[in-house]
């Protein structure tokens, strides 16, 4: 509904996968893994709200369908969100703070290794990006930038502070497609 979801699309798509735009509870039934991208994650909860969409996600996120949010799509997953009181599928065991990382002008490229894609780094775009202020003991830390963690996985669910879609880097697209089965 909002944010590069067709970058996200792309990405999955030369990875082998098939992707549709999830805009109704009937759309999010048809799907084996979501991927909600980075944007506004005061209109995304709007939006949500709207669509009647974050009890139907719960519920198959819940069920095990994967889910991977990419900076407010990573908001969005979170149990608690500083200044946030908006609806929220809040799935994951992690607390953030929004825009942490600086305003739109802001916005930086840093490199980091991920665990368990390989020793080559990942390049993270960070654009008004969230950053992790803390997380329970069933929540994976897989990359870290200056010691605050970027890239977490908690069972079904992977959340990242930056932008993976707009490197042409699949690596991490890849992870996330290895947990649907």
């Amino acid at each position: 509904m909002q944010g590069a979801y067709h970058k996200h699309s792309l990405m999955a798509e030369s990875l082998g996968a098939q992707s549709i735009e999830v805009r109704t509870s009937e759309d999010l039934a048809k799907i084996n893994g979501l991927i909600i991208p980075g944007g506004e994650s005061t209109v995304m909860s709007k939006l949500l709200t709207r669509n009647r969409l974050i009890e139907p996600l719960r519920r198959r996120a819940l069920e095990g369908m994967p889910v991977f949010g990419t900076c407010a799509g990573m908001i969005l997953l979170a149990k608690e969100v500083d200044n946030f009181n908006l609806p929220i599928p809040g799935l994951m065991d992690i607390s953030v703070h929004r825009n942490a990382y600086g305003r739109q002008l802001e916005s930086f490229e840093a490199a980091f290794t991920v665990k368990g894609i390989g020793e080559e780094p990942v390049t993270g775009i960070f654009i008004r990006a969230p950053k992790i202020t803390g997380y329970g003991a069933g929540v994976e830390v897989l990359a870290e930038y200056e010691d605050v963690p970027v890239l977490v996985r908690e069972n079904n669910f992977l959340a990242s502070s930056f932008h993976p879609e707009l490197t042409g880097d699949p690596r991490i697209h890849a992870l996330f497609l290895s947990m649907i089965s």
